[in-house]
């Protein structure tokens, strides 16, 4: 597979503008003070979303240093955030499998780790939607196979691209054309029925659902294939306030533990659709919570929290790492043994007395 203009060299569009010119590191202040920073998550990626309950709920404020200010950096996915981490506009980013990944091999662009981890799950990302009038499939493997010749479209070097391709691959399916699109395209070549299945994620899987334009026909549930979502910080930040570092993943812990309580569902969407108001909240609803039937994709957990970098965590990076070398959408065929930092994170679960995963987050069949 050839190199491309996709997902993943969007991510890293700001080595070309930065060649090798290290980050200027930020002045945090001493430990114990007050600290300035900004933080970023895209809006439209559920496996995320524990960045909006901290933010909403002011979860921060319980354990940073009193008088410290947050700005929140929200573009619409991953691509800006990596691009504003390098350049020292954000400190702080909640980000998908795939542009974590990238962030952590512009070491000489600026050094960013990977400190934390926010889901993972089997459909929160690897989901097959098909158009609405495709046939109705018995079983995911059958809609597999309708691939053949078919028009199939993904963001390239994503995760979704990860699923398709792998599940094609691993079924000997070669599709007409594989299309590189954006989600917005992606949802308007579903309304002018330009292309029979794509590969998105949530919330956007669930919007198309409800939309009529789409239906869910398989997902990383029937082929056991998990993604994921982490956090990065800049290494000067954690260098010079080990304190703040701790602090927000203190908050992030408060949030997941929030967020695996069923009780806080309805309150959850709220905080949600407040931050993303394109998306009704029965699409909120559905991308966390909805089980959808077997046939589908469906899965008893949608979602589960490891928090720290457990095996599977690191299974999973070890594997995307692999993929993106393989479309060339990174140089590396591994990630550098430093690019995770995992000391703070176990440190906050032994000072809680926890371990992973966190929490889960349960499907509710409709």
């Amino acid at each position: 597979m050839k190199a491309y203009s996709s997902f993943a060299a969007l991510c890293l569009l700001a080595t070309a503008s930065m060649g090798s010119i290290s980050a200027t590191a930020a002045s945090f202040g001493k430990t114990g003070e007050p600290v300035k920073m900004t933080v970023g998550f895209p809006c439209c990626y559920a496996a995320t979303w524990s960045g909006y309950v901290v933010k909403e709920k002011e979860l921060w404020k319980q354990h940073l240093p009193e008088g410290s200010e947050i700005t929140y950096n929200i573009p619409i996915a991953g691509p800006p955030i990596v691009n504003g981490m390098l350049a020292d506009k954000i400190q702080v980013g909640y980000l998908g499998d795939m542009p974590a990944i990238a962030l952590t091999t512009k070491e000489r662009v600026a050094d960013v780790r990977l400190v934390a981890t926010t889901a993972l799950a089997k459909d929160q990302c690897n989901i097959l939607l098909v158009r609405e009038d495709a046939p109705e499939f018995a079983a995911p493997n059958e809609a597999v196979a309708w691939l053949q010749e078919k028009q199939i479209a993904v963001p390239r070097g994503s995760c979704g691209d990860h699923f398709a391709s792998a599940i094609m691959k691993d079924s000997g399916v070669e599709p007409g054309s594989y299309l590189n699109q954006t989600i917005e395209v992606i949802s308007s070549s579903f309304r002018a029925k330009k292309i029979d299945a794509a590969s998105v994620w949530e919330p956007v899987a669930s919007q198309l659902v409800n939309s009529g334009l789409a239906r869910r026909a398989a997902s990383g549930a029937n082929f056991d294939m998990t993604d994921g979502a982490f956090i990065a910080m800049r290494q000067d930040l954690i260098e010079s306030r080990p304190d703040v570092v701790r602090a927000w993943l203190e908050a992030e812990l408060d949030a997941q533990l929030f967020m695996s309580d069923p009780q806080n569902a309805a309150e959850v969407v709220r905080i949600i659709h407040k931050n993303v108001p394109q998306f009704s909240e029965q699409d909120l609803h559905d991308a966390l919570y909805r089980r959808y039937a077997e046939n589908q994709g469906g899965n008893a957990e949608r979602l589960v929290q490891p928090f720290t970098f457990t095996g599977e965590v690191r299974e999973l990076l070890a594997k995307q790492t692999t993929f993106l070398h393989s479309i060339k959408g990174i140089a590396v065929s591994q990630m550098r043994p430093d690019a995770i930092y995992t000391d703070a994170a176990d440190e906050v679960l032994a000072g809680r007395g926890l371990t992973a995963p966190v929490g889960r987050i349960e499907g509710v069949a409709q």
